[in-house]
């Protein structure tokens, strides 16, 4: 289904993944509690002969233009695009993404949109890999502070982290 930008349309479901591409890390990818969206849908090829990659959103949207109505969710994933390495042909890119540089506008008003649309104390999940940009240079970007999340990431470079809509919209 594709959606027209606008800031009214109501929801039945309490989730919403915007960026849900290939729902790869999700335990049951069908789950009817989450809103499924990215911008774009269809079977991708891979590199490798005979294998593609699917991206079924339930909606085609925007994420830094949702259309959907303040406070219309009680749960957010964000897992936005976040490499700016990649060649636009590589698997990687079909996987994830890749951010235009300047990556920052897209990233603040990605983060923005989906903390208009989630409702007063109602939970953001923020993924972010670190493969070509820093944690803390997203945070000072989106200018809000997680209230917690996956600090140590010795091993790994893929940071989860929860943030809180309080009352009156802050963290």
């Amino acid at each position: 289904m594709h959606i027209t930008p606008g800031h009214n349309r109501q929801v039945s479901k309490p989730i919403l993944d915007p960026c849900c591409g290939g729902r790869m890390f999700y335990f049951d990818k069908d789950n009817p509690h989450v809103l499924f969206c990215d911008s774009r849908a269809g079977l991708f090829r891979m590199t490798e002969p005979g294998r593609v990659f699917d991206v079924s959103p339930d909606m085609i949207a925007d994420v830094t233009s949702l259309p959907f109505s303040d406070g219309s969710f009680w749960h957010i994933i964000l897992d936005p695009p976040q490499l700016t390495s990649c060649s636009d042909l590589s698997d990687m890119k079909i996987h994830y993404g890749k951010l235009q540089k300047p990556w920052e506008p897209f990233i603040k008003a990605a983060f923005d949109e989906c903390w208009r649309v989630l409702k007063v104390n109602g939970t953001l999940i923020f993924k972010w890999n670190e493969h070509d940009i820093k944690l803390q240079r997203v945070l000072d970007c989106i200018g809000r502070r997680p209230i917690y999340g996956q600090k140590n990431t010795r091993n790994a470079k893929t940071h989860w982290l929860c943030f809180f809509k309080g009352e009156g919209g802050g963290p």
